[in-house]
């Protein structure tokens, strides 16, 4: 087929609208990250269609596919758009340093990834960040802006120059020193039945950024061969933040993620509260998209990442 002659060319908005929801699979979502309707984006696409006499995705119910013809013109339009982009910041000298940006849960923002950024600006300071940290909304990852996303799932994550392999994920019971001494010690799974077990509320692990397998006070308590009684506890939360600080004021015990939970203990701020450790057999991992990496900011933070996981202090990092 002849190629088509470029003032006869759809609008550059509407192609524009096809690669994000190329992107999302989804006209919601790509209207949420291009703040219109979702009625627009589908109008937008029904037009495209039209106009290239091809369909380029395949409704079904609760779902799009891109079509063949979709697909290939997906690789197409996101080349051309950053072409255009990178010559448009030449043009108006917007080359200057640009945030990297990062995606993550709210408990791996707040307690794994922050002090990572930290120490980086330390030798950086000119480096900035934008965190996007959400328990419930998975699809901010695929936004445009995002340079990396920290992600959890199984071990059979295909493990490639793009993504990379951070840890284990493993929890085991901790609280403040001062709690401990006052109704420990716990020398059996049997003995966490007779005090205040703070835990993460069944909403957290259904929600669209987690959506992995449980791993509470239930899980932990199969694995010792016991069982938790559920007894009232003074906080239930969807928020891991919420369970360390009540942890921290002495209020009870959690499943503390070691990731998340090295600082305080190497501190003394907490403590285990018992030996037994759990897994759900899934990992993190860091996931970067390769256009970001030609980036040396986003370059450099990635190196500091896996270094500071590899290295030395590795096994503090990874618990």
């Amino acid at each position: 087929m002849p190629a088509i002659k470029r003032r006869y060319l759809p609008s550059l908005g509407a192609f524009a609208t096809f690669e994000v929801a190329a992107k999302h699979l989804s006209f919601t979502l790509a209207a949420r990250e291009l703040n219109v309707t979702q009625g627009a984006v589908s109008q937008q696409i029904r037009l495209l269609e039209r106009a290239l006499e091809t369909e380029l995705f395949v409704r079904k119910h609760n779902a799009l596919e891109l079509t063949p013809e979709g697909a290939s013109l997906q690789g197409a339009v996101t080349a051309g758009l950053d072409t255009i982009s990178t010559a448009v910041s030449v043009m108006t000298g917007d080359e200057g340093p640009q945030p990297v940006t990062i995606t993550a849960t709210d408990g791996m923002a707040s307690y794994w990834l922050k002090p990572l950024i930290d120490g980086f600006r330390t030798r950086h300071p000119a480096t900035g960040f934008v965190v996007l940290a959400s328990d419930s909304d998975d699809a901010i990852r695929n936004y445009s802006e995002v340079d990396i996303s920290l992600l959890c799932g199984n071990e059979r994550c295909e493990v490639g120059e793009d993504l990379h392999f951070l840890f284990h994920e493993v929890a085991q019971p901790v609280c403040s020193p001062g709690f401990l001494a006052e109704h420990g010690p716990f020398d059996s799974a049997e003995a966490f039945n007779h005090v205040n077990l703070l835990h993460l509320h069944d909403r957290h692990w259904s929600a669209d950024a987690i959506g992995w397998q449980p791993l509470g006070w239930p899980e932990w308590f199969r694995v010792q061969g016991a069982e938790w009684d559920k007894s009232p506890a003074s906080l239930s939360t969807n928020k891991v933040g919420l369970l360390i600080e009540a942890a921290l004021a002495g209020e009870g015990v959690m499943l503390g993620w070691h990731h998340m939970v090295r600082a305080p203990i190497a501190e003394g701020k907490l403590v285990f509260a018992h030996p037994a450790q759990i897994t759900a057999g899934r990992g993190n991992f860091l996931n970067c998209k390769q256009k970001s990496m030609k980036r040396p900011a986003v370059a450099a933070f990635v190196a500091h990442v896996l270094e500071a996981v590899e290295g030395p202090v590795g096994s503090s990092l990874t618990g």
